[in-house]
């Protein structure tokens, strides 16, 4: 098997799994409206399922975090999300797989 495309990519391990698999952050705050507010952008998408715990894709902790202390909003919580590397390169490549698996199936007899 040879290779027909090769890709070189000059980046951060970091870096790469952020682009390639998109990244979040949850933040726990009982300020959660304000701090929403705050974050929002043309770039930011802050979602949430519970009233003081927001989901934010397209900012690092540490933007987040600055924000927050600068508004002087109280933060409980701070967590990264992100993909492994492993998943991160398969989902920069699964339009590019060559073999695909067929399902489960049913494994073969072998005669003795």
């Amino acid at each position: 098997m040879t290779a027909t495309r090769l890709i070189v990519v000059d980046t951060t391990v970091e870096e790469f799994v952020a682009r390639a698999s998109g990244s979040s952050v949850t933040v726990r705050t009982p300020e959660a409206s304000r701090l929403r507010d705050l974050l929002l952008g043309p770039e930011v998408t802050v979602t949430s399922e519970q009233p003081d715990v927001l989901h934010v894709q397209g900012l690092n902790a540490e933007q987040i975090g600055t924000a927050a202390w600068r508004a002087h909003l109280p933060v409980f919580e701070l967590a990264l999300h992100q993909a492994s590397l492993e998943q991160a390169f398969m989902q920069l490549t699964e339009d590019e797989l060559e073999y695909r698996s067929a399902g489960a199936s049913a494994p073969a007899e072998v005669a003795a």
